[in-house]
């Protein structure tokens, strides 16, 4: 995975998709793949949550990090064998309860550090212009990762943080079931 490309893992990802048009549900880094996998295959819908559709939605920050490759100075590791650095990652990513800091840490410690990495190298330097009409966006107005201000959703998630998959998946259980119930 490490040479590999996001064009070539969104056809590795679609390779195990049977449904000859599918609607692909995406959360943050799987919003992207979803828009990496309908550049290469018809979809019924692309559904993203807590993402971006397309690289002038990505906040400066995020660019800024990716183009100076600032990414590769500071890398994960360092950052996983940092208490004070999952504080201030729980924050940003809307994590304020025990369980959902727990939740957060637990990916942060075992996640596989060579993917986590990649993904990252990948969100910062993507460089998607295009996304499909078919396309739902919901996202919460307090995303600290992906700000409102720099997005454009068709749904809005009032309060909603980055973990608003976790701690508000009932909004946007009614959101989806509305969508599916029209196509």
């Amino acid at each position: 995975m490490p040479k590999e490309t996001i064009e070539e893992y969104a056809s590795r990802l679609a390779e195990d998709i049977d449904e000859p048009e599918p609607v692909i549900i995406g959360i943050s880094f799987g919003g992207m793949m979803a828009i990496e996998i309908a550049k290469q295959r018809a979809v019924k819908q692309i559904i993203l949550i807590s993402s971006v559709k397309n690289r002038k939605e990505l906040p400066l920050h995020l660019k800024a990090i990716g183009f100076f490759r600032l990414d590769k100075i500071f890398p994960v590791k360092k950052i996983k064998q940092s208490e004070r650095a999952y504080d201030i990652a729980n924050k940003r990513l809307g994590a304020y309860t025990e369980e959902e800091k727990s939740f957060a840490n637990t990916y942060r410690k075992n996640g596989d550090i060579n993917y986590i990495n990649w993904s990252f190298d990948k969100i910062l330097n993507w460089k998607n212009t295009w996304y499909p009409e078919n396309i739902i966006h919901i996202h919460g107005d307090k995303d600290n990762i992906f700000p409102i201000k720099t997005t454009s959703p068709t749904h809005l998630i009032k309060g909603g943080t980055h973990m608003m998959s976790w701690n508000r998946a009932g909004e946007i259980s009614v959101i989806i079931n509305q969508v599916m119930a029209e196509i």
